[in-house]
């Protein structure tokens, strides 16, 4: 076990730095796990897999010549009539019932995509490389890529536009009414189904954004889905459903603990540790639940 981090003031500020920003990025994804979630009570495991869909789409704008980063743009609007195709073709025959069902039909969803894009693009490992260069802090004993700085900025930028626009816009007052009470929402002229298409769509342009940064920042190939499920998964455990500050937060502690992970234990562990950090979560969770029900018995 390496603990030159703890050693090094440059290494800790290094690990800091590279988790904030990963997990922004990491916050993304959650967030729009968190808000298909809780607007049609559906956790979707097929959500890293989308992730790696607009990852590929900025993938296949760099081979033809056009900048990666253009991939914001374009990757979000083709992943967003992709979650609705994946919406009326399964979600809407799950989405009113047991969440064990809807777990399942997003599990196959996933094993497709998987396969599809295995089939479609190969399994080697890609990047589409965004020749930002790098930025020098500390008496250059700090790196930061510039492709993370521009992957966090970008990060920020959508969900700020998503809250104002889930605020201001007709259709954004719809899903939050829908996510309150649907029942309810429906009886006053919601159109919930028209809701429910619409916020897997939103969450799939999410992931189409957040793939095109992963493809400029990191590696993707076809089965790096799951890993993005299992941290968007944890954050929003974590933070709970509808609060994008405490979502925020949770990635940006995801990001650090795995950063740390990554110095300490080595990059073979890194996913590893995120692993045993969801159980670990979910094992304090299930004994919080347990505690609570003898203080109300």
């Amino acid at each position: 076990m390496d603990f030159m981090v703890f050693q090094y003031p440059m290494i800790s500020v290094q690990a800091c730095l590279d988790g904030v920003l990963l997990g922004i990025l990491f916050a993304l994804i959650a967030y729009g796990m968190a808000l298909q979630w809780g607007v049609m009570n559906i956790i979707n495991i097929a959500q890293g897999d989308l992730v790696i869909l607009g990852g590929y789409i900025a993938y296949f704008m760099y081979l033809y010549g056009i900048h990666p980063a253009w991939g914001v743009i374009v990757a979000p609007v083709i992943m967003y009539f992709v979650g609705i195709a994946i919406y009326k073709l399964v979600i809407n025959k799950v989405v009113d019932r047991d969440l064990f069902i809807s777990i399942l039909a997003t599990f196959g969803i996933s094993i497709l995509f998987m396969q599809l894009m295995n089939f479609a693009f190969g399994a080697d490992v890609v990047l589409a490389n965004s020749d930002y260069g790098t930025t020098m802090l500390f008496n250059n004993n700090v790196v930061l890529p510039n492709s993370k700085i521009f992957s966090a900025f970008i990060s920020i930028l959508f969900a700020i536009c998503l809250v104002i626009y889930m605020k201001k816009s007709k259709l954004g007052r719809a899903i939050r009414a829908t996510a309150q009470n649907a029942r309810a929402a429906k009886i006053l002229g919601v159109d919930t189904e028209k809701v429910y298409a619409a916020t897997f769509g939103i969450n799939a342009a999410l992931c189409g954004v957040a793939g095109a940064l992963i493809s400029i920042t990191f590696t993707i190939h076809p089965y790096m889905g799951l890993p993005y499920t299992i941290r968007s998964f944890m954050i929003v455990i974590v933070a709970g459903l509808g609060n994008l500050p405490g979502v925020a937060m949770s990635g940006m502690g995801l990001g650090v603990f795995e950063e740390f992970a990554d110095y300490i234990l080595g990059t073979e562990f890194r996913i590893g540790s995120v692993f045993l950090l969801l159980v670990l979560i979910l094992v304090y969770r299930r004994f919080k639940l347990s505690r609570k029900r003898e203080y109300l018995k």
